[in-house]
């Protein structure tokens, strides 16, 4: 039951994620981080197969690092997303990853900007964007709240109030989330929202 949702904001972008690792009916933790920092001023959140969305978040993360290692400078968040549409497309007539992403970033003469890019490798910009079972809440709640010159008071408030809408209305809803934040002083964790947490196992 995963929830990958984002908005933009006044001068900013948020990503938010469920946070469990789950396969069939076994939940295997609750504090799986399902939205990387590729650089310091972009955020990918990703949805999918576990081990499709690990190698490939993993695999666009270390081509946006190469990118700026050989030339000096970084992509910009568009030139990431398409990078990241291009390598999803040329897979998907290969061996194609499951994966849904929801990419993030502030770039210093455009602002932030949010990108949907879904498993067949379509993009789109968009100013809200959701994945997953949660994305029938976080959709219908960011139409009805949205506003596009929020602040990150409010916007924090509307992944809020979506967040306790996933919890209460999804048969099997996740029960951690982690919030991550892109604004002029770079790409960071921004708060978790756990209603449980993972026991730690004893030492022998």
């Amino acid at each position: 039951m995963e929830s990958v949702f984002g908005l933009v904001g006044k001068d900013f972008a948020i990503v938010a994620a469920d946070s469990s690792a789950v396969h069939s009916i076994l939940v295997h933790k609750t504090n799986e981080d399902k939205v990387m920092i590729l650089d310091s001023h972009k955020l990918m959140g990703a949805s999918g197969e576990t081990g499709d969305r690990a190698q490939f978040t993993e695999y666009i993360q270390k081509n946006v690092a190469l990118y700026q290692f050989r030339n000096g400078i970084p992509l910009t968040t568009a030139a990431a997303a398409n990078f990241t549409r291009g390598e999803l497309a040329t897979a998907l007539r290969k061996n194609p990853y499951m994966v849904n992403i929801i990419m993030a970033g502030y770039d210093k003469d455009i602002g932030p900007c949010l990108y949907f890019i879904d498993y067949i490798a379509s993009l789109h910009k968009l100013d809200k964007a959701a994945f997953g079972y949660g994305s029938y809440f976080a959709l219908s709640m960011m139409d009805r709240h949205y506003r596009k010159d929020m602040i990150v008071e409010e916007a924090i408030d509307l992944v809020d109030k979506i967040i306790m809408e996933i919890r209460s209305r999804l048969v099997v809803a996740p029960p951690n989330f982690v919030i991550k934040i892109v604004d002029k002083d770079g790409a960071r964790e921004y708060a978790w929202r756990e209603s449980i947490k993972d026991a730690s196992v004893p030492a022998v």
